[in-house]
């Protein structure tokens, strides 16, 4: 009997163990949603976990708000310990003590999905789309960025600070209807989700590559191999000699 229960708990923290990066992110979504939810209704809609396609490409959105001040897309991180990063770089990184994890660059995940978003909504050109990241409680924000990037604690007042009108009530309504009708959650396969996100970062990882400009002469940074890995170079080398080591 024993031998069995044992048995049991070395699969149950196997199964954990590969599940835990997503049990926590789901915490942290539904930690986000909660905070939504003292939101004004009069002012705000919101719609959690939202998945929407274009094409072969889906998009998987953690929290829209629709709003009279424009459309605010929130991408939910449930990481602690310092979180270090750049605007532009391709990866952040989580450092805790001696331990330090690379993820992929929230503000450049949450460009794709705003993207994606637009795709259902051309018939609101001047709409705004204010990109949001939140980070649980206990993360310290050390991010070089013009961004939203904030703790949860400061999400509200983070929204709250966008006060131009630029929608009516009636298109707050349509825009929720467009994007409630849109959300395929219920109905995508996961295995192709998955994939399609995959398909998604790589292409943003060109993409980004291509707009970061040199800011020494203004030129376009390529991609270089040295003998220490890949890192950006000026296209004008060897007359402008910058390199950026992380991207």
């Amino acid at each position: 009997m024993e031998l069995i229960l044992l048995i049991l708990f070395f699969l149950l923290m196997l199964i954990f163990g590969s599940y835990k990066s997503k049990i926590k992110g789901i915490i942290g979504e539904k930690k986000v949603s909660s905070i939504l939810y003292f939101l004004d209704k009069s002012d705000y809609k919101v719609i959690n976990n939202v998945i929407i396609k274009t094409g072969n490409i889906s998009a998987q959105i953690d929290h829209i708000v629709i709003s009279s001040f424009g459309v605010f897309v929130i991408e939910t991180k449930n990481y602690k310990g310092w979180i270090v990063g750049y605007e532009n770089s391709k990866y952040w990184t989580q450092v805790i003590y001696k331990y330090k994890k690379k993820f992929y660059n929230p503000i450049l995940q949450n460009a794709g999905h705003i993207r994606a978003l637009k795709n259902y909504l051309k018939g609101y050109k001047d709409l705004e789309y204010r990109s949001i990241v939140v980070f649980c409680t206990k993360a310290r924000i050390k991010v070089d960025s013009d961004s939203d990037v904030v703790n949860a604690n400061s999400l509200i007042k983070t929204i709250k600070k966008y006060s131009s009108v630029n929608l009516s009530k009636t298109d707050k309504e349509n825009i929720f209807q467009i994007i409630s009708t849109s959300n395929l959650v219920k109905s995508i396969d996961q295995r192709e989700h998955i994939n399609s996100v995959k398909q998604r970062i790589n292409f943003l990882d060109k993409k980004t590559i291509q707009e970061i400009k040199c800011p020494k002469c203004g030129n376009k940074m390529i991609q270089r191999q040295g003998k220490f890995g890949i890192f950006l170079g000026c296209k004008s080398y060897p007359k402008c000699n910058y390199t950026q080591q992380e991207f």
